[in-house]
């Protein structure tokens, strides 16, 4: 069966001089499904920027080569590029310049990366993008698929002639992004951005494991129906027409 790649991940760089918050912290972005560069300094932005488009610059104001300040206006002048500050220096002053200078936002290291992330996503709204769609539609309370019936509300799995088949929530939630996006790619880094909560980190393994059970559970009814399948290397798909139904 045919099936869609899943929504380009929106593209973010990362500017800092300090390998040791630059490299972990892009790490941290990947995992939650963003395209992420980097680069040190002023120069390896621009360069960047010359062959690159992104949707968000989250700007060190302290480069070796370039004022943050200035960057971020220049930023701003050029291409309306949004841009989020970081700063060791947390002065009303220095926000108020920053913003008045074109920034989207301001934050203060240290700083949680997870918050790092919600300001991202922020960001992004207001630019008319979003990283995390609704799992279901927020009218739909069940759905029909492959022969399932799933209630939502309930997390329960039924069929004709079968007994209900009670899910736990993490399976349920991932159940929901799956009938969400039907015959769609979902690479785990995907899955793990739809699925978790904002303050989690979920692993690889843990959505590996998640899938497997609820692979488990989908093949009670039909053991020849290969509903929720493995894309090597790529990741998971739900082969299946969805509809939404009556609860």
């Amino acid at each position: 069966m045919p099936f869609a790649p899943a929504p380009a991940a929106p593209r973010v760089l990362v500017v800092d001089d300090h390998r040791k918050i630059r490299e972990p912290l892009a790490t941290y972005l990947r995992r939650h499904t963003f395209e992420v560069r980097t680069a040190e300094d002023a120069a390896g932005m621009w360069q960047l920027l010359k062959t690159q488009a992104f949707d968000v610059v989250v700007l060190d104001v302290l480069l070796p080569d370039g004022d943050g300040f200035e960057l971020c206006n220049q930023l701003h002048r050029r291409g309306n590029v949004p841009v989020i500050l970081l700063t060791a220096r947390d002065t009303a002053a220095d926000r108020v310049r920053g913003l008045d200078l074109g920034a989207d936002d301001y934050i203060t290291k240290p700083f949680e990366p997870r918050e790092l992330v919600a300001r991202i996503n922020s960001v992004l709204r207001r630019q008319g993008r979003h990283t995390r769609p609704a799992a279901a539609s927020r009218s739909a309370r069940a759905y029909r698929f492959g022969g399932w019936h799933f209630s939502v509300i309930g997390a329960t799995l039924c069929r004709d002639g079968s007994p209900a088949i009670q899910l736990s929530t993490a399976e349920s939630r991932l159940l929901q992004v799956f009938l969400a996006h039907p015959n769609t790619l979902l690479p785990r880094e995907r899955l793990i951005d739809l699925t978790a909560a904002a303050d989690s980190d979920v692993s690889d393994r843990a959505i590996d494991r998640q899938v497997s059970r609820l692979r488990r559970k989908l093949a009670q009814g039909d053991e020849a129906l290969d509903l929720l399948r493995t894309i090597w290397g790529a990741g998971y798909l739900l082969a299946a027409e969805v509809s939404e139904c009556a609860p």
